[in-house]
């Protein structure tokens, strides 16, 4: 076969129209071959001819999109010393843009014998050959009509995040052609993008769609690996989510979904893992970056080189002070933000990311390239702050150009409302934007995603449903999933028949869900909350692709009223700025001149406002809070300064009813009430005087509203007021 010597950048399979240039990092390899699959799973094997700065590569004219290849890497097998190349295993190229087929776990894909076998350190090599057993890496074609497509640019303080898995969202939905359930066509359909838009949703958050690989352990279990946690392809849609065939087609069915979120002015961000592969530890298979240069790519124990530095809990990490895996992570995210239009990522356990060395280090390489970078560091960077390894939990200690998930917000409002002692002062500072976290190095309250719920842990109604995981179905004994959920079961464990039982439940969920949509910061919802979605108890469904995770589309009335609620929810606080302001409170009265009370102020049940010792109170589970509409520090995005009605939110915690006292005339001379979580009906007319009294239900939340018009004016007059 011809070849032709090529070029050593870019990384990959590229097609230029007329053929594909080949080039693959190797710094260990003695000899790289490319290996060409036909349609019939026969090899053709061609040797690359140059390697320039350990770039092997070559050009091939007349390949087209479609090609399945592979490689086979000639080089040390010494795992003592940190290497593992094996000729007899098909390599995937971690720059591939598309995979064909799955691997399915058989004995060739792994280095050593599964009968009588020490694993990695046994003294007979594995020679058995992989392919026919492993995925293929397929050639594809970059061209792609994207008309006038344009990320719709939200800003952070004005964003919803809805964390939504591909297949779990759309397998169900019986408006969505079963054809195309469960895939990047299914999120496409003008069905689910309907229910986004009516939800007031502005961003969908993808759960994994990297391509990973099905876990072996699992099949053998009948299980499969359903979050996606497992990447083996850092610059490829998972093609187990294409609905239109894998021979580089669900590239086209990707970009084809953002094109039409777009359209709907919806942004896509992804979940991303980048510290781990799916190869696993010394035990694993040679699937790809293995068998290229494990030394290159792996943390290695470092007096110990057979062995992996895991501090991901999977295996293995990335060597993150390995120049290599820093270009294949930055051009992997520079890859699909300009190819693949997506607007940000989600970087699963990011404090390994920071790991160069020893400790998690904000200063690190990767935060550095990312800083830099022209590209990525326009795109919403959002942090799960935190690994397994020691001294992993790292809340608040990102760099200020990110956004992290705040799971300190999650813990304080669980436990808040299941009636945890001593969190009123913690409450108050996570509703308000976690300025003890994020404000000491610049950032503002965008830097806090909130949430109460995730794809790891409970949904929301298992949260007031169960006290204890349920997780009989994942065949782990009950090991797996955490056992501390600062969940409440509202006194009967599961399902139940019980009016009251199921009454406070529903109250308590729209609690969670009112809490989340008036706090600084930007709200995350996990798929399915806003419906009641039940996992039945089962908080780690990573294996669960079935029933127990999808989403349930059967409405009834309860769970048509939840939706109703949430829809009302993110509309009260779209349409009002003192929800989303992008500053953090001062708090202090006569705050900017605009006002003769602060720009927030909390109050005690009776009125009063609260001192040290009722914040010192640790049995007290009830306060109020004033958000003053007037004293918005920001101006808008044409420069006009930002004016909005007054809030009043009355959060009572406590297990019977309280009156709340409502503050006198400065703060509003009447009072509209928006949201009642313990009651059925509101009455949309009625108007509360300064100085009267209103039921707060137990355990609920009432927010009360006065109107821009009848705010009490303050010397610098009414005009300012004006919108």
């Amino acid at each position: 076969m011809e070849i032709w010597p090529g070029n050593a950048y870019p990384l990959g399979a590229t097609y230029d129209g007329t053929g594909v240039n080949f080039a693959l990092f190797s710094e260990v390899a003695e000899r790289v071959e490319l290996c060409l699959i036909d349609e019939d799973g026969q090899e053709t094997r061609v040797a690359l001819p140059e390697v320039d700065g350990f770039v092997w590569h070559g050009y091939l004219p007349g390949v087209q999109p479609g090609q399945r290849y592979g490689y086979r890497v000639h080089g040390p097998y010494d795992p003592e010393h940190g290497h593992r190349c094996n000729p007899a295993k098909l390599l995937l190229d971690p720059y591939a843009k598309a995979f064909d087929g799955m691997s399915d776990g058989d004995e060739s894909l792994f280095s050593y014998h599964f009968e009588g076998s020490a694993g990695a350190e046994a003294e007979e090599l594995n020679t058995q050959d992989s392919l026919g057993h492993t995925m293929l890496s397929v050639v594809v074609n970059p061209f792609f009509d994207w008309g006038q497509d344009r990320s719709p640019g939200h800003q952070y303080h004005e964003s919803v995040i809805y964390e939504a898995h591909v297949k779990g969202l759309t397998e169900l939905h019986p408006d969505i052609p079963e054809e195309i359930r469960g895939t990047y066509a299914g999120i496409a359909h003008p069905a689910t993008i309907a229910h986004l838009k009516d939800l007031g949703i502005t961003a969908i958050e993808l759960m994994p769609v990297h391509q990973f690989v099905q876990d072996f352990t699992l099949r053998e279990k009948g299980l499969r690996n359903y979050w996606g946690y497992n990447t083996i392809g850092f610059l490829a849609p998972h093609n187990e989510y294409a609905a239109y065939g894998t021979r580089g087609e669900q590239v086209a069915e990707f970009k084809g979904m953002v094109k039409e979120l777009h359209e709907a002015g919806i942004e896509v961000i992804l979940d991303v893992v980048y510290n781990h592969t799916a190869e696993g530890n010394h035990m694993g298979p040679t699937l790809s970056f293995r068998g290229i240069d494990n030394a290159n790519y792996y943390r290695l124990v470092d007096d110990d080189k057979a062995h992996y530095y895991d501090t991901t809990g999977t295996g293995n990490s990335l060597l993150m002070r390995s120049p290599h895996v820093l270009q294949l992570i930055m051009d992997s995210l520079r890859y699909w933000v300009t190819e693949m239009h997506v607007d940000g990522f989600r970087f699963d356990l990011a404090a390994t990311l920071a790991r160069q060395f020893h400790e998690v280090d904000k200063l690190s390489a990767f935060f550095d390239l990312v800083q830099q970078d022209p590209i990525v560091s326009q795109v919403k960077l959002i942090a799960e702050p935190w690994d397994v390894g020691e001294g992993g939990y790292q809340v608040g200690n990102f760099p200020p150009l990110w956004t992290e998930w705040n799971g300190k917000y999650r813990d304080t409002v669980r436990d808040f409302w299941r009636g945890e002692s001593a969190t009123l002062g913690e409450f108050a500072s996570r509703i308000t934007g976690s300025s003890d976290l994020y404000q000491r190095d610049g950032r503002h309250p965008i830097a806090s995603i909130n949430f109460v719920t995730a794809h790891d842990g409970f949904t929301l109604r298992d949260l007031v449903s169960y006290n204890d995981k349920h997780n009989e179905a994942n065949g782990e004994g009950g090991n797996d999933g955490e056992s501390h959920n600062r969940s409440w079961n509202c006194g009967v464990e599961g399902p139940t028949d019980d009016p009251e039982v199921k009454e406070l439940r529903l109250r308590q969920q729209r609690n969670f869900l009112t809490t989340l949509m008036v706090s600084q910061g930007v709200p995350m919802l996990l798929h399915g909350d806003e419906i009641g979605r039940t996992q039945g108890g089962n908080n780690n469904g990573y294996c669960q692709d079935n029933d127990i995770s999808w989403v349930d589309w059967e409405l009834g009335e309860e769970r048509l009223d939840l939706l109703h609620f949430t829809r009302r929810l993110i509309e009260l606080r779209r349409e009002h700025p003192v929800f989303h302001r992008r500053r953090f409170f001062a708090g202090s009265p006569g705050h900017g001149g605009q006002s003769e009370v602060g720009d927030i102020e909390w109050f005690e049940p009776n009125g009063a406002h609260m001192d040290e010792d009722s914040w010192a109170n640790g049995y007290a589970r009830s306060m109020a809070v004033f958000l003053n509409g007037s004293t918005i520090p920001e101006p808008d995005t044409r420069g006009q300064r930002i004016v909005d009605d007054n809030f009043l939110v009355l959060f009572n915690g406590h297990h019977e009813p309280l009156r709340f006292t409502l503050p006198d005339e400065d703060y509003g001379s009447s009072w509209l009430v928006d949201i009642d979580t313990g009651a059925q009906d509101i009455d949309p007319e009625l108007e509360l005087t300064p100085g009267s009294e209103v039921t707060a239900q137990a355990r609920s939340v009432v927010v009360l509203r006065c109107p821009l018009e009848r705010q009490a004016m303050s010397p610098t007059g009414a005009a300012e007021r004006r919108r």
